[in-house]
């Protein structure tokens, strides 16, 4: 019997040395990307104008990089507060540890050189090398067109300055390791002429991470074949529970008997001051989705990844969009 605690002993001090050496290797051996590249981008008036319209209304970086007023309906920006970070994503909302958004201000990010923002943006990885979690959709941004990318740190770069310090994130173990292999090198492509109105509408819906919000996912993973088939669960701080729309092209439970110009409406009834200010109860149906800054989309990009959202694979998954479990 001694013998045998003996064996055990050692092999489960093994187990901790290698467990440790595993740790180490991760640590020091990723992420696996590029340094930040050499570049100085040129902040001119085309390259603003673009890169606002990307970060407001198509990526939406201003949505989850600013704070957002929950007692309205679809929790618009509070005005000031652009770009401030900040936001919180912990596991109440079933995060795998808590996460803040960055400050993209200039006082958050003005000393960091416009390689160091490239990288960020389409690789996940920070000035110091340190991985983001992928709550910002980078994966998805590194394979968008390299001038759209251009264009948000040109726009990044004329934000007001918002003095507010951000907490640092904490993951949990072992996604505090699994992290670190998430990021990998941007494989650009140019963006679709919008002449090809579903190849163009799919870059639209690509840089939107569309997919995300709208496919079940275990452990971060997306479930493989529920792509935007809608039920993943979002839940309020106050405990209401919102699931995604089937936005696939199911003739039942999607978006199958839409017509164009239906899909557009339902963006476009909240382009205007008054959607940015309808209240919402604790209780009452709220959404995260950022109509108010969607709704700012034109007409041609709404029409195209309608186009396109027509041409993906149906699933039947009716949605119970919202339930009150959890609300004492």
């Amino acid at each position: 019997m001694k013998k045998l605690l003996r064996v055990l002993g050692i092999l489960a001090l093994f187990l901790v040395i290698a467990g440790a050496g595993f740790s180490i290797y991760l640590k020091n051996a990723f992420p696996k990307v590029d340094p930040s590249p050499e570049m100085k981008v040129e902040v001119t008036p085309e390259r603003v104008q673009r890169g606002k319209y990307l970060a407001n209304h198509i990526m939406i970086c201003i949505d989850c990089h600013s704070t957002r007023d929950w007692s309205k309906f679809s929790g618009p920006v509070v005005p000031g507060t652009e770009g401030k970070g900040g936001e919180l994503f912990d596991e109440n909302m079933g995060f795998p540890g808590t996460f803040y958004s960055r400050n993209i201000t200039p006082y958050g990010i003005g000393k960091w050189t416009d390689g160091e923002i490239f990288r960020a943006v389409t690789t996940g990885v920070s000035k110091s090398g340190e991985p983001f979690f992928p709550v910002m959709p980078y994966p998805y941004y590194g394979k968008l067109d390299k001038e759209d990318i251009i264009s948000i740190i040109a726009y990044l770069r004329t934000l007001t300055p918002v003095n507010n310090d951000v907490q640092e994130s904490s993951p949990k173990f072992p996604m505090s390791l699994i992290l670190r292999t998430i990021p990998e090198n941007p494989q650009f492509i140019k963006r679709p002429d919008k002449s090809d109105i579903v190849a163009y509408g799919k870059y639209l819906t690509s840089s939107a991470a569309c997919i995300e919000c709208h496919t079940q996912a275990d452990k971060g993973k997306l479930l493989e074949g529920l792509e935007f088939a809608g039920g993943r669960e979002f839940q309020f701080p106050t405990g209401e529970v919102l699931r995604s729309a089937n936005i696939s092209p199911d003739i039942e439970t999607g978006i199958e008997k839409w017509t164009k110009e239906e899909f557009v409406a339902k963006f476009k009834q909240y382009d205007n001051p008054e959607s940015h200010n309808i209240p919402v109860k604790p209780g009452e149906f709220n959404t995260i989705m950022p109509w108010t800054m969607y709704a700012g989309m034109t007409l041609e990009d709404l029409s195209a990844i309608y186009a396109y959202l027509r041409t993906v694979k149906p699933v039947s998954n009716k949605v119970e969009k919202f339930s009150l479990q959890g609300v004492k």
